[in-house]
């Protein structure tokens, strides 16, 4: 019956697992659905709420001289569709003109075109191309290139008569084929203005709804996340005009320099399109490509309209646009194209514009609202694993090498025993953890031991920042007088390697035993000539009885040499002071950097007697 009821539970917790991830899944294509089908209003008012946050510092520095709560949203949203609409006119203009010069770059245009091909033609290129793909056409279709066609009676073949009518359009439909492109961006503007006006005037009473609504429980971890979204979201605006304007001015100065015409427009047109990201200053570059085509007799305005372009855009986001960001935007380039291609396909040219924006605000809900934490780890430019975790990996990995790069950068701020206690250590808990969850085998455990002796390796030329200017050790402390005793196992007996390697950077020897050879049967055979200190080190104490008959055992091999222990996991000594006394060391350590002073202090008194008269509890946290 028992087994029955067991065979029962599997399948029921198996769908039990399965269906918060169903759930998950079913809400995801619900959301990104709902956010496609609501685009005609939704676009509109992911637009307003741009707008609004750029338009926000004008109404704060209206409303502080006194004008009241209307009157600086009214002359805002005036000031915005004045600029526009000057925009808008001015580019127009330049097109209409530039339309009317076009038919004077035709014979240029003419004469390129006629030059390539004849050059093409000269060297036979086009008939090579000609004749390789009659070959490829001749293959497909089974070598019957020619098909003889039988002379029809001309009785039989009736001609189709052609007639030529000439369309009369009547102004409305001409109004319509002319206004028509532009109604969808119009009406997209006008509604994001509407709606940038209403967020303006409410904009408190808004922010007092969505506290309420995501966030009342935490209302101070809310207040952070809409504080963080709006600083990140201004700054990214404020910079990237900063940098477009100035980009802007600089490719119409270069074009007017090579003599480009309209310059103005394509440097206006370049500050605008460069707002999207990856296709606007390509875009943008296509005009004046082939303006200079057109208007040059030579190549050589083309090629400096190309270097002009490649030049600027490579410095500008590949030098100024990183030192003037920084963190700000705290989004991975990965998630920056992932952001991209998905609000294209959900808003089209829209979704490219606002794709860094939107992305920028989930990401800054994902670090403060802890159900939506896996937009931070998947679109965020925070590390996905700790120091300590990325570690574990590489050890399981056996990639001491790989460790070793990622502790040096550790290391540029941090000395070396901080490393081997807040990376190392910690590390080796992980995998305690899996040891004791049953989930990392005796063979796996070996292998990580010999990953950190690697690791060790790497960083023997590395020195501790406390190391330098120590007294000189007495006599009878040469050689190797600690002895680093492993608690259980083969990850006990690493964690004493990084105590043994961090004794040798202070000129203290010391070698590493492991638990096997301290157990009952074979501690009588064990080697203690010239022992000044013994060390017993776990990672884990548990229930502190290894840990006691452990020192018990040393003692009566060794019974005028102090006993140390150090519990690396220990966090909170102040539960175990019962199980710490139990254990009769003399001292018990919690972190590596004072089990490293206690040892240099029983170095300094040599002379006293090597055993205190009473039992020294100390523990000390990390």
């Amino acid at each position: 019956m028992a087994e029955l009821n067991k065979s029962q539970r599997g399948p029921a917790s198996r769908t039990d697992t399965l269906t918060p991830k169903f759930m998950t899944a079913v809400i995801a294509a619900v959301v990104v659905g709902a956010i496609y089908f609501a685009r005609p209003i939704l676009m509109p008012l992911a637009l307003a709420i741009l707008m609004s946050f750029a338009l926000a510092p004008l109404v704060s520095l209206l409303k502080r001289l006194k004008l009241g709560n209307l009157a600086p949203v009214l002359i805002s949203l005036v000031f915005a569709i004045v600029i526009l609409s000057s925009l808008g006119m001015f580019m127009g203009s330049q097109l209409a003109r530039l339309a009317s010069e076009l038919p004077h770059y035709q014979s240029n245009l003419s004469h390129k075109i006629q030059s390539v091909v004849g050059s093409a033609m000269q060297n036979g290129t086009i008939e090579r191309l000609n004749r390789t793909v009659e070959s490829l056409a001749s293959q497909i279709s089974g070598g019957r290139s020619e098909e003889v066609i039988e002379d029809t009676p001309s009785n039989q073949i009736k001609p189709v008569p052609v007639v030529i009518r000439r369309t009369v359009q009547t102004p409305w439909a001409v109004a319509q084929n002319v206004l028509g492109p532009l109604v969808e961006p119009l009406e997209l503007i006008g509604l994001a203005l509407v709606f940038v006006g209403f967020i303006l005037l409410q904009k408190d009473d808004l922010r007092d709804r969505f506290v309420r609504l995501a966030g009342s429980g935490d209302m101070q971890r809310t207040t952070v996340a809409l504080d963080e979204a709006a600083a990140r979201l201004s700054r990214y605006l404020f910079l990237q005009t900063l940098i477009n304007t100035v980009f802007g001015l600089v490719i119409g100065t270069g074009l007017w320099l090579i003599g480009i015409p309209n310059a103005g427009l394509w440097a206006l047109m370049s500050m605008l399109l460069r707002f999207i990201p990856y296709v606007g200053v390509p875009l943008a570059f296509l005009f004046p490509f082939f303006l200079a085509l057109a208007v040059d007799p030579g190549w050589e305005k083309m090629v400096w309209t190309m270097a002009l372009y490649g030049g600027i855009e490579a410095v500008t986001g590949q030098m100024i646009e990183p030192f003037l960001y920084g963190r700000s935007m705290g989004l991975s380039a990965v998630a920056v194209v992932v952001a991209a291609v998905f609000w294209t396909w959900l808003w089209g040219p829209v979704g490219l514009l606002l794709s860094t924006p939107l992305t920028m605000c989930f990401v800054v809900l994902g670090r403060h609202v802890e159900g939506l934490k896996f937009l931070d780890v998947m679109l965020g430019d925070q590390p996905a694993l700790s120091f300590e975790e990325s570690l574990y990996l590489r050890m399981l990995a056996e990639d001491p090498d790989e460790a070793a790069d990622e502790a040096e950068e550790f290391l540029r701020a941090n000395s070396l025993s901080a490393y081997y206690d807040e990376v190392a250590a910690r590390a080796l808990m992980l995998a305690q953890s899996d040891v004791n969850r049953g989930v990392l085998d005796q063979t796996r455990q070996g292998r990580i031991r010999d990953a950190v002796k690697g690791l060790i390796q790497n960083l023997s030329d590395r020195e501790d920042d406390d190391a330098a200017g120590l007294p000189e050790l007495p006599p009878n402390w040469k050689g190797q007088p600690v002895l680093c005793v492993a608690g259980r196992g083969a990850l006990d007996e690493a964690a004493a390697m990084l105590l043994v390697d961090m004794l040798g950077k202070y000129g203290v020897g010391a070698r590493v035993v492991s638990s096997e050879e301290t157990s009952a049967a074979n501690i009588r055979e064990l080697n203690c000539d010239g022992v000044r200190v013994t060390c017993v080190s776990y990672l884990e104490p548990g229930t502190f009885k290894n840990a006691r008959y452990q020192v018990r055992r040393l003692r009566k091999r060794m019974p005028d040499t102090p006993v140390m222990a150090l519990f690396w996991g220990l966090s909170d000594s102040s539960r175990y002071l019962d199980s710490i006394e139990a254990t009769e060391c003399d001292i018990v350590t919690t972190g590596l950097k004072e089990t490293v002073q206690h040892i240099l202090t029983f170095a300094r008194r040599a002379h006293s007697p090597h055993r205190p008269p009473s039992a020294i509890i100390e523990a000390s946290l990390p």
